[in-house]
């Protein structure tokens, strides 16, 4: 499996999860359309919040640290809201989403 974003094939894990890193939004998009999530204002700032924690610690965070992070940067974000933005699992398929590789263990650190 591979994404085409603006006619660059992007290469992907038997997941879905991209080999590399992009940080192009419309990776984004395009990886948000074949997942079926229709993007609005919280799904970017997660998006943000994951490729900011990459860049930083090289991975992303598991779903515990995710949740407590998103919840100072969200006010009232809490596991169901992440879930009904990612509902096959936040800090997986926002990982995937965000253009990013795949997660260590069970979703990052």
């Amino acid at each position: 499996m591979a994404y085409v974003v603006n006619g660059v094939e992007l290469e992907t894990d038997a997941e879905g999860y991209l080999l590399a890193p992009e940080y192009d939004d419309e990776a984004v998009r395009v990886i948000a359309q074949a997942e079926g999530i229709e993007l609005n204002d919280d799904h970017w700032k997660v998006v943000q919040y994951l490729r900011d924690q990459f860049k930083e610690q090289g991975h992303t965070p598991n779903f515990r640290n995710m949740l407590k992070d998103i919840a100072a940067l969200m006010p009232g974000c809490d596991s169901k809201a992440l879930y009904d933005l990612f509902p096959l699992g936040p800090a997986k398929q926002g990982a995937r989403v965000a253009g990013l590789p795949k997660p260590f263990g069970k979703g990052g650190y």
